[in-house]
């Protein structure tokens, strides 16, 4: 059983503040169980998007652990990653959107392995 994504919110949000790192919560989703999709701004025109990883992606052993996936493998515009969080809205209106600001492209998530 994974940690409610309202908790999981609040907590990495708190170790970005501590690291010195901007971050807020753009859109709220389902207290219990909604995705979380983080927007990693790097102040210069891009940004990063990391979404939620698979269900395969998953360490069997760790099954509560949140883990992430980038949606390129480097920065883009950040009009084109606002585009894709409006689809992810339409298509599940219960997801979270975190949007953190760091030049330096610090995100603290838990990486999925290829």
């Amino acid at each position: 059983m994974r940690l409610k994504s309202s908790i999981w919110v609040a907590a990495y949000l708190r170790r970005c503040q501590t690291e010195g790192i901007f971050g807020a919560v753009r859109r709220r989703g389902a207290e219990e169980a909604g995705a979380v999709f983080v927007k990693l701004a790097l102040l210069d025109g891009t940004a990063m998007l990391y979404m939620p990883a698979p269900q395969t992606a998953y360490d069997d052993s760790r099954p509560f652990e949140r883990v992430f996936t980038p949606s390129s493998a480097t920065p883009v515009a950040e009009q084109a990653i606002e585009e894709r969080l409006a689809k992810e809205i339409r298509f599940d209106p219960d997801v979270w959107i975190v949007e953190i600001e760091d030049k330096a492209g610090r995100h603290f998530l838990d990486l999925a392995k290829h």
